[in-house]
């Protein structure tokens, strides 16, 4: 089992910048795949951006080149530094963990970006 705690959201004006952190623990070495998803009221969770274990980054075309995702292993955690905030990126931002027979979500933190 693998369990997952994000923070780091909040509000944020146009154009402004946050840092999302997830902690992860519990059986670490069966994470094969992180990843960053979100929702906004009314719509469907999407992805935002994913990375492995080996560093290998996607990422949504809405975000590309304001968001990096990024893994410190040796602290087992994931981050997601987000520049250039538009007031659509606003939604619950969730933490994703996948091995290769189960995935994981956290609960998620809210970022809410204001025009």
């Amino acid at each position: 089992q693998v369990q997952l705690v994000e923070s780091g959201g909040g509000l944020v004006q146009s154009g402004g910048s946050l840092r999302l952190s997830c902690a992860a623990s519990g059986s670490i070495f069966s994470i094969n795949a992180m990843g960053w998803y979100r929702q906004a009221p009314g719509k469907q969770r999407e992805l935002v951006a994913t990375i492995t274990s080996g560093t290998s980054t996607n990422y949504a075309d809405s975000v590309k080149g304001r968001f990096t995702i990024s893994r410190d292993n040796a602290k087992n955690m994931m981050y997601l530094q987000m520049n250039s905030l538009k007031p659509e990126d606003t939604g619950v931002y969730v933490c994703n963990s996948r091995g290769s027979t189960w995935t994981t979500w956290g609960q998620g933190t809210q970022v809410t970006v204001s025009s």
